[in-house]
């Protein structure tokens, strides 16, 4: 084993990763759904092997019979959940405080924990699914705990308006990394909160800019002088067939509206960057027996990854429902559509019901599946990429003391991150 250190390859082929996610994907639609368990391991293990830090792959050796028993577990207790506790909620609710509200903020508060707790158990499953050099990952149980400190961690968050984010981030961070383990060695999260604050310079930023120039065409230089308006009245004033011509003299340089586009830009850019840069700098404070990690992750690259892939596939899926759209037309005639809206008659009358059910369902599914597809194509997989060969290990001899450790065992794999939509990604 090499003193210095190893550097981490990535050898997945894209055009290979496009034909698995659209084959993997078109084998779920025509299973209904029961196939994604089959799906998610099949792409995982794509994914898994094509990473390889000092040219050995990872291996992802997860059973999809487990996920597809562990989401039936989920889904009875989260059904037992929802049929008896928000009975309760709803009857107590109704009974002392003589209305509904009460009973459904207890309902989204309940279900809270149980959203920490599904991401730690599923964060546990991949790592005690996955291996390298024939050594287990795993991570230590601890659900609740993480559940009970995220809940804490995002009520200070959110009492200091966003202020304290980066240590929500670190100890959230610290508590799951102080808890994995590869074979016999722990991995150790050092460092401090506050060195995730530079992290958030470009959000801030952003942020800043976004209230200045609200203060600007709101306060300072209203661009509507009027200032009375209600907002159902100036939605009115857009509206080409009662549209008041001028409403439009009256506006004071309403083209710096259209600033609003560049800084929701900026903020979604500052989102991203904060995401991955934070990764960075907490991937460079982990060790284990001495092991270190080094990561040169690019925040300005990850972003011009997720914003032209994200363009790309909801392009994808907005022109794919208008072609839905147009195809529909040209499947019933364009005069019987208008005559329908015309005459409240059903456009696909003149088709068999369970025909009409049919196309319409495969059109819908079939976008949903372009769509999933170039996700996995243009953003997932070129963000792992560049995740992969940006990290290296440091000072590795201290893996020549890793010995193996037993199989972690348990019941409901992933269920609850898949019962609560947790465990749509990789």
């Amino acid at each position: 084993m090499p003193a210095a250190g190893l550097s981490v390859y990535f050898t997945g082929n894209r055009s290979a990763l496009f034909w698995l996610a659209l084959k993997t994907g078109f084998w779920s639609i025509l299973t209904l759904g029961f196939y994604r368990f089959w799906m998610k391991t099949r792409l995982r293990r794509w994914y898994w092997s094509a990473i390889r830090p000092g040219g050995h792959p990872l291996e992802y050796v997860g059973d999809p019979w487990e996920k597809l028993l562990g989401f039936f577990i989920a889904v009875v207790i989260l059904t037992f959940y929802i049929g008896i506790v928000n009975l309760a909620l709803m009857f107590v609710s109704f009974s002392v405080f003589q209305s509904a509200f009460i009973g459904y903020a207890g309902s989204f508060i309940g279900v809270v924990p149980l959203w920490f707790y599904a991401q730690y158990r599923a964060r546990r499953y991949v790592l005690g699914r996955t291996r390298w050099r024939s050594v287990r990952f795993g991570l230590e149980p601890g659900a609740w705990g993480y559940a009970w400190r995220a809940l804490v961690h995002w009520v200070l968050t959110l009492c200091t308006l966003g202020v304290l984010w980066p240590r929500m981030t670190f100890w959230l961070e610290k508590y799951k990394t102080d808890r994995t383990f590869f074979g016999s060695a722990h991995l150790r999260q050092e460092g401090r909160w506050q060195m995730l604050i530079p992290a958030t310079w470009p959000f801030v930023a952003a942020l800043l800019a976004t209230g200045l120039w609200a203060l600007w065409v709101i306060y300072f230089a209203p661009v509507y002088p009027g200032g009375d308006a209600s907002l159902d009245t100036l939605l009115e004033q857009f509206d080409p067939l009662t549209a008041d011509p001028a409403f439009f003299v009256a506006l004071n340089a309403p083209g710096r509206l259209f600033l609003a586009l560049p800084l929701l830009a900026a903020l979604i850019y500052g989102a991203v960057h904060y995401r991955f840069v934070s990764k960075r700098i907490l991937a460079n404070h982990k060790s284990a027996l001495g092991v270190r990690l080094r990561s040169t992750l690019k925040g300005l690259r990850v972003s011009m990854i997720y914003t032209l892939g994200t363009t790309l596939a909801y392009l994808s899926l907005v022109f794919g429902l208008i072609l839905v759209v147009f195809l529909g037309l040209g499947l019933i005639g364009f005069d019987t559509f208008l005559e329908s809206q015309v005459n409240g008659a059903d456009p696909l009358a003149a088709l068999p019901r369970w025909l009409s059910i049919a196309v319409v369902a495969v059109l819908y599914l079939g976008v949903f599946l372009l769509w999933n597809v170039l996700h996995h194509t243009f953003v997932t997989y070129p963000l792992m990429r560049h995740m992969a060969v940006t990290l290296s290990l440091e000072n590795v001899a201290g893996l020549a003391g890793v010995s193996q450790v037993a199989r972690d065992e348990f019941a409901e794999a992933e269920g609850f991150a898949e019962a609560l939509d947790l465990g749509a990604a990789i």
